[in-house]
């Protein structure tokens, strides 16, 4: 098995500046782990992973597996000796032969002799829960099926990478969720080094030892699924990952790293700040749904907020609380937990699960 070493890699599109799909991207992927390239359309993670694959061919940088240079603007090896296997979006298996005929198409390519070829066949199909069904059509298969017929081919070669490209986006969510499920006990079977496509927050965070949040061709931050949730690297990630409220807040007492942090609402919050910030600075404060508390305010005050509008999920009741000062705060409670709306309450934000990030200023103010 083997890491992939991606080195000052960029891509352009057009041989223009604005064409950029990459710009300078370093990663290190390390064997035998589960990697997403996480990012909305456009962010460059198909395109780091059609670079790793040898579909493309870098402008700048390097693409090593192991010790082995497998792309540079120079020296590309062909996806076929670079013993990596690819999954894609639409399954792209052939509709006229059956499971088995599918599943054996790389090791025909390979030369293999047809009796080492079954047995290879039926241990693909047994990894991905598909044993006894070689006969079908992909016709006769469930979406499910037909995208483990596509894991199975991948697979039937024993490469030492697999590349799979949003391959879960066609199913239905239930079908999804369970396919999640078994692509992470898949890889923890194989011991393959994955890295997957997505653009799916929460498929992210289910499958991945490690994600590489991308936005504008660029790698915003790389690190565990906690990390990049918890403590985003900076305002791009704390608001693609998940929900998040960003109130805007100014610095009023500064001590070291901690700073007090008053809202337009009038809340005052104790958080870390980043490096740098002075007293005064206009900031952003990043809370996610999940951190904020409510009770009904007391008889006799104003409380600090206002019931706009709620949804009954199921599992969570979700608020849209209106501030004072017309700031609005997404919040998610208990179904126990019922609030009408119209109603005022009393707000709590636990403090520590918070991210401060500089205040952007608007690019006309900064011309």
């Amino acid at each position: 098995m083997a890491g992939i070493t991606i080195k000052d890699v960029s891509k352009n599109y057009g041989g223009k500046s604005e064409g950029a799909a990459l710009s300078g991207l370093n990663l290190e992927i390390r064997d035998n782990t589960f990697v997403t390239l996480l990012g909305p359309s456009g962010c460059g993670k198909t395109t780091t992973l059609r670079l790793i694959a040898g579909y493309l061919v870098p402008d700048t940088g390097s693409v090593h597996v192991g010790s082995r240079l497998v792309s540079s603007p120079d020296n590309v090896v062909p996806p076929e000796r670079r013993g990596m296997g690819m999954v894609f979006q639409n399954y792209a298996v052939w509709p006229h032969k059956t499971v088995f005929e599918n599943v054996v198409f790389g090791l025909r390519i390979r030369k293999v002799p047809m009796e080492q070829a079954r047995a290879q066949v039926e241990k693909a199909l047994a990894l991905v829960n598909l044993t006894g069904l070689g006969n079908r059509l992909p016709s006769e298969l469930s979406g499910g099926q037909q995208q483990r017929v596509a894991l199975a081919r991948s697979l039937v070669v024993e490469p030492e990478i697999l590349l799979l490209d949003e391959p879960l986006s066609n199913l239905d969510a239930k079908l999804r969720e369970k396919m999640r499920s078994e692509l992470k006990q898949l890889q923890r079977r194989t011991g393959i080094t994955f890295v997957y496509v997505t653009h799916d927050q929460a498929e992210a965070l289910a499958l991945s030892d490690q994600i590489a949040v991308m936005h504008g061709g660029l790698l915003q931050q790389f690190g565990t699924p906690h990390e990049v949730y918890a403590k985003p690297a900076n305002r791009i990630v704390a608001d693609f990952m998940g929900l998040v409220n960003l109130l805007p807040g100014r610095v009023q007492v500064l001590a070291g790293k901690q700073g007090l942090v008053v809202t337009p609402g009038g809340m005052n919050l104790e958080l870390d700040v980043p490096d740098g910030t002075k007293l005064g600075d206009e900031v952003e404060v990043a809370i996610r749904p999940e951190d904020v508390t409510l009770r009904a305010a007391a008889q006799g005050t104003a409380g600090n907020g206002t019931i706009r509008e709620l949804t009954f999920l199921g599992n969570i009741i979700e608020y849209f609380v209106t501030l004072g000062s017309g700031e609005e705060l997404r919040v998610q409670a208990h179904p126990s937990q019922h609030f009408e709306t119209g109603q005022r309450v009393a707000i709590a934000i636990d403090a520590a699960h918070c991210n401060v990030f500089p205040r952007a200023v608007p690019a006309r103010l900064a011309a």
